[in-house]
Formats: C-alpha cells, structure tokens, sequence
C-alpha cells in the first residue's frame, strides 16, 4: 500500500472520528474455552484455535502456547502493524523488515512461592531490523511514533483495569 491509498482509506474516518468521538470507540473481544485436556485453556484465533497451557517453568512439558508469548507475539504484530503503517505515512520505503519481542517472568510470583516477587512480565524489549535508506532522523521519529501509537504497547505501558468475573 502507498502512502496516498493509506490516506484515501483513513482520511474519512478521521473525519468521522472528529465529528462523532463516540463513533471511534471500538470494542475488542476474545473468546476461549476448556475444550481439550489438562491445565489449558483453548483461545479462538484468527487463524483457529490456540491452546495455551502451563509454561515449562510452572509445570507444563511445553506441548502448549505459553500465554506469556502469545502476549509478546501480539505486541509485535500491533508494533509491527503500527511501523508498517507510521513508514507507509510518512513515505519511507521499507525493505526487508524482522521484528523480535523479548522479556522474562519470574516463576516464583506466578508459583506463589514468594510474595515479594511481582506476577507478570519484566520490561519488553522490541527490535526491529530494517532494510532501508532512510537516515537516522526518520528512523528515529519511525521508531517513536510506532511505540507512542502502538494500541497493544500502549495498554502494557499505562494498563487498563483488568477485572474477571463471574458469569
């Protein structure tokens, strides 16, 4: 996509986001269920279903996604979207591009062994590698417009409210 056929697509529904900021509130879901065996929990994915399941460090024999990098993976396809769309904007020409998500957890928070030791993921480390001539200025200002508009490193970096409940 060209960076005049990204602007066609996106020019009305800026227009009409600024007309109606209601209009530009848009609901996300996820559904899963325990369909299969063992301590796992089935996520309907666009491309089918993923059964995530206890990571080798928590007990699992590594046979099932491990939550933790289906996160990670959905934080570099949203960066990596956002740095597609962000160069296509700015009318960069990108080659090859490779994108890598790296971050740890300690299992002791998860396990429950220590209560001093925080359940979650550690800071997150994403690096792309970029084919192109663009100069360094451009790369820079590509690289933070992509980590100030990336939806999904957005939301790690200022968390919403997560609340689970009952049906």
């Amino acid at each position: 996509m060209d960076r005049a056929t990204l602007r066609q697509l996106q020019t009305p529904l800026r227009e009409r986001y600024a007309a109606d900021p209601a209009a530009a509130h848009t609901p996300l879901h996820a559904t899963a269920d325990f369909r299969d065996e063992g301590v796992t929990c089935t996520v309907d994915g666009f491309a089918g279903p993923v059964r995530a399941g206890l990571h080798r460090a928590t007990g699992g024999d590594g046979s099932d996604a491990c939550s933790g990098d289906m996160l990670l993976e959905a934080l570099l396809a949203c960066a990596g979207v956002t740095l597609r769309s962000v160069a296509t904007a700015m009318g960069l020409a990108l080659g090859e591009v490779q994108g890598v998500a790296e971050s740890s957890f300690d299992a002791r928070g998860t396990l429950g062994i220590d209560r001093e030791v925080p359940v979650g993921i550690g800071p997150v480390t994403l690096t792309f590698t970029v084919a192109t001539d663009a100069d360094d200025a451009a790369l820079e200002r590509l690289a933070s417009s992509t980590e100030r508009y990336c939806v999904v490193g957005a939301s790690l970096r200022d968390a919403p409210t997560v609340r689970v409940r009952r049906a």
